[in-house]
């Protein structure tokens, strides 16, 4: 029975490109499953697009003595770019610079602020004299008070995950001018969260207990046990959404009160391209609700949001937030300020048409339950031992020998033996194993389980011998050639998630029939029938080479 999906990937902020932290924590486990849920004929929305308020914007336009709005147009467009050369499949890619999301953001402030859900603090705040602005979360950094990182910003500590504000800095420095700010009073509008907490421990504590990562379950319950504060929604700035209240001037809305309602909006601009509805896919009880982000994201996914769509009362709470830990390069932090960062943009020129190779090493080493780290050499080693050595050499063997024997015709099989059911059995077993991993967001361990068909299919046609049996029994080489095609076909569908580009060649590759599903594996069902004529091998994946390597690691230590 189809199911409707609505799933969010965290809007990355358009001051820079995405590099392969951002696919291995985001984007490629969140493309996985929603490629996944539309195989199974499911009623998916997958949202995203571009945060342009964000403070990291306007420091990078101050470094470049432009305004932010021509950074955001800068990027925003590398960034789309990018994503759809790399086969992210969104349904809509937006940003939050558009008309439909001030409208949809300013609606969503004015409502909680007509029902009294705010409460208004005048309050002291950093303020950089020199530079005659107040501070906002990225604009100071300090010593986190948990953790002691001397390099946290006023919002957030990356170190140890804490969240706080820019007061609870210890010796606080302004970015802008690298003096100590002084205290200086402004009012803002503030969310209580506070008074959602008996909501958030239930919400969280009961519901979801069982269910949600034990990392996004740990960190929000520390969070919840250590009490909630109000936390400020508006901020001192010249860029961003103006606060909607008569009168009120050089203040707009906080990032993070802004950012999330950029999935209802965009979705509201899928609606609209595609004339549908778009108010079923957030507010019906029916809809499943998943926003794939990092652990970076993870208070204001499941505290801070959850808090203002409860506040305002029509919408529903995210089913599962599957936030994922960090990817490391090299044994090092990834650090966009001193470019020790695999861009997306860079890979798509440095290895054309091998978007599938850099999906399978990241979901390969995925940072799913703890930080995990991605090097050039596996990154070598997995595709050529593993999707060249394995997957594309069992296809091209199998497709080279259906035309040298059969002339690309499908041979009839008879008289199946023992090895021939055991491979079949693990073809028929394969989509239900692949369900059991996703729906639990195990995507490493899915991933492990495609690649293990075609590891299978290999074995299978090694030991079988083929290309010795052909002058001694014919017969039964139709049967092992058969067998193998229907492997090779298999993986042409249950790859599709994983490797997109690679199942689309393939399945142009065996002809392969366009309505042949999961569901028909499990089944048993011949996906391949005799006399079927398939066209001529091409290679799926080339082999990388050291100087490819070498190349790679130069440009980092550059």
């Amino acid at each position: 029975m189809s199911k409707r999906f609505t799933l969010t990937a965290a809007l990355p902020y358009s001051n820079g490109p995405i590099h392969i932290g951002h696919l291995a924590g985001v984007y490629i486990p969140a493309d996985i499953y929603a490629r996944y849920l539309r195989l199974l004929g499911n009623d998916v929305v997958f949202i995203c697009g571009s945060d342009e308020h964000g403070v990291p914007i306007t420091i990078k336009a101050k470094k470049e003595n432009v305004s932010p709005q021509i950074i955001v147009d800068r990027y925003h467009k590398i960034i789309k770019d990018s994503f759809a050369e790399f086969g992210i499949s969104f349904d809509n890619y937006s940003r939050t610079s558009n008309t439909i999301h001030h409208e949809t953001a300013s609606y969503f402030f004015k409502k909680l602020y007509e029902n009294d859900k705010f409460v208004v603090e005048v309050s002291d705040q950093l303020y950089d004299s020199d530079a005659k602005q107040f501070l906002p979360d990225r604009f100071v950094v300090g010593t986190c008070p948990k953790c002691g990182n001397n390099e946290s910003y006023g919002d957030q500590c990356e170190a140890c995950g804490s969240i706080h504000n820019g007061t609870d800095l210890i010796d606080p420095k302004s970015v802008i001018s690298g003096n100590s700010p002084i205290l200086k009073s402004t009012k803002h509008w503030y969310l209580p969260l506070n008074k959602y907490q008996k909501f958030l421990r239930q919400w969280i504590g009961e519901e979801h207990k069982n269910d949600w990562k034990s990392n996004v379950y740990g960190q929000c319950m520390s969070w919840i046990n250590d009490d909630l504060r109000p936390r400020a929604v508006t901020r001192d700035l010249d860029w961003g959404i103006p606060v909607p209240i008569e009168g009120e001037k050089g203040k707009v809305l906080y990032v993070w009160f802004d950012a999330p309602i950029g999935y209802i909006s965009s979705t509201k601009e899928w609606a609209k391209k595609e004339g549908k509805d778009w108010e079923p896919y957030w507010k019906d009880q029916d809809t499943s609700l998943v926003h794939f982000i990092g652990k970076d994201n993870i208070v204001f996914h499941c505290i801070i949001f959850p808090s203002m769509l409860k506040a305002e009362g029509s919408y529903i709470l995210p089913k599962n937030v599957p936030a994922n830990e960090f990817l490391n390069l090299e044994g090092k932090k990834i650090s966009t300020s001193k470019n020790w960062a695999v861009w997306l943009t860079d890979y798509l020129k440095d290895f054309p048409n091998q978007q599938d190779v850099l999906r399978y090493v990241l979901i390969s080493t995925a940072p799913e339950t703890k930080d995990n780290d991605f090097t050039w050499k596996d990154f070598q080693s997995r595709n050529n031992n593993e999707l060249v050595a394995i997957f594309g050499n069992f296809v091209n063997r199998v497709v080279v020998l259906t035309h040298k024997y059969y002339k690309g015709h499908v041979p009839s099989a008879t008289d199946l033996k023992s090895d021939d059911h055991y491979v079949l059995d693990l073809l028929s077993k394969t989509p239900n194993s692949l369900k059991f991993s996703l729906d639990r967001f195990r995507f490493r361990e899915a991933n492990q389980t495609m690649i293990n068909l075609a590891r299978s299919g290999n074995k299978y046609l090694a030991d079988q011998e083929p290309w010795k049996l052909i002058k001694s029994d014919p017969i039964r080489v139709q049967t092992v050639i058969n067998t193998a095609l229907q492997i090779v076909a298999g993986l042409a569908l249950v790859s599709e998630p994983f490797l997109p580009f690679t199942s689309s060649r393939l399945k142009s590759m065996l002809v392969l029939d366009k309505e042949l599903s999961w569901d028909g594996i499990t089944s048993g069902d011949i996906l391949l029938p005799v006399h079927h004529r398939i066209n001529q091998a091409e290679l799926l994946f080339n082999k990388i080479e050291d100087s490819q390597i070498f190349s790679q690691l130069s440009k980092l230590n550059s």
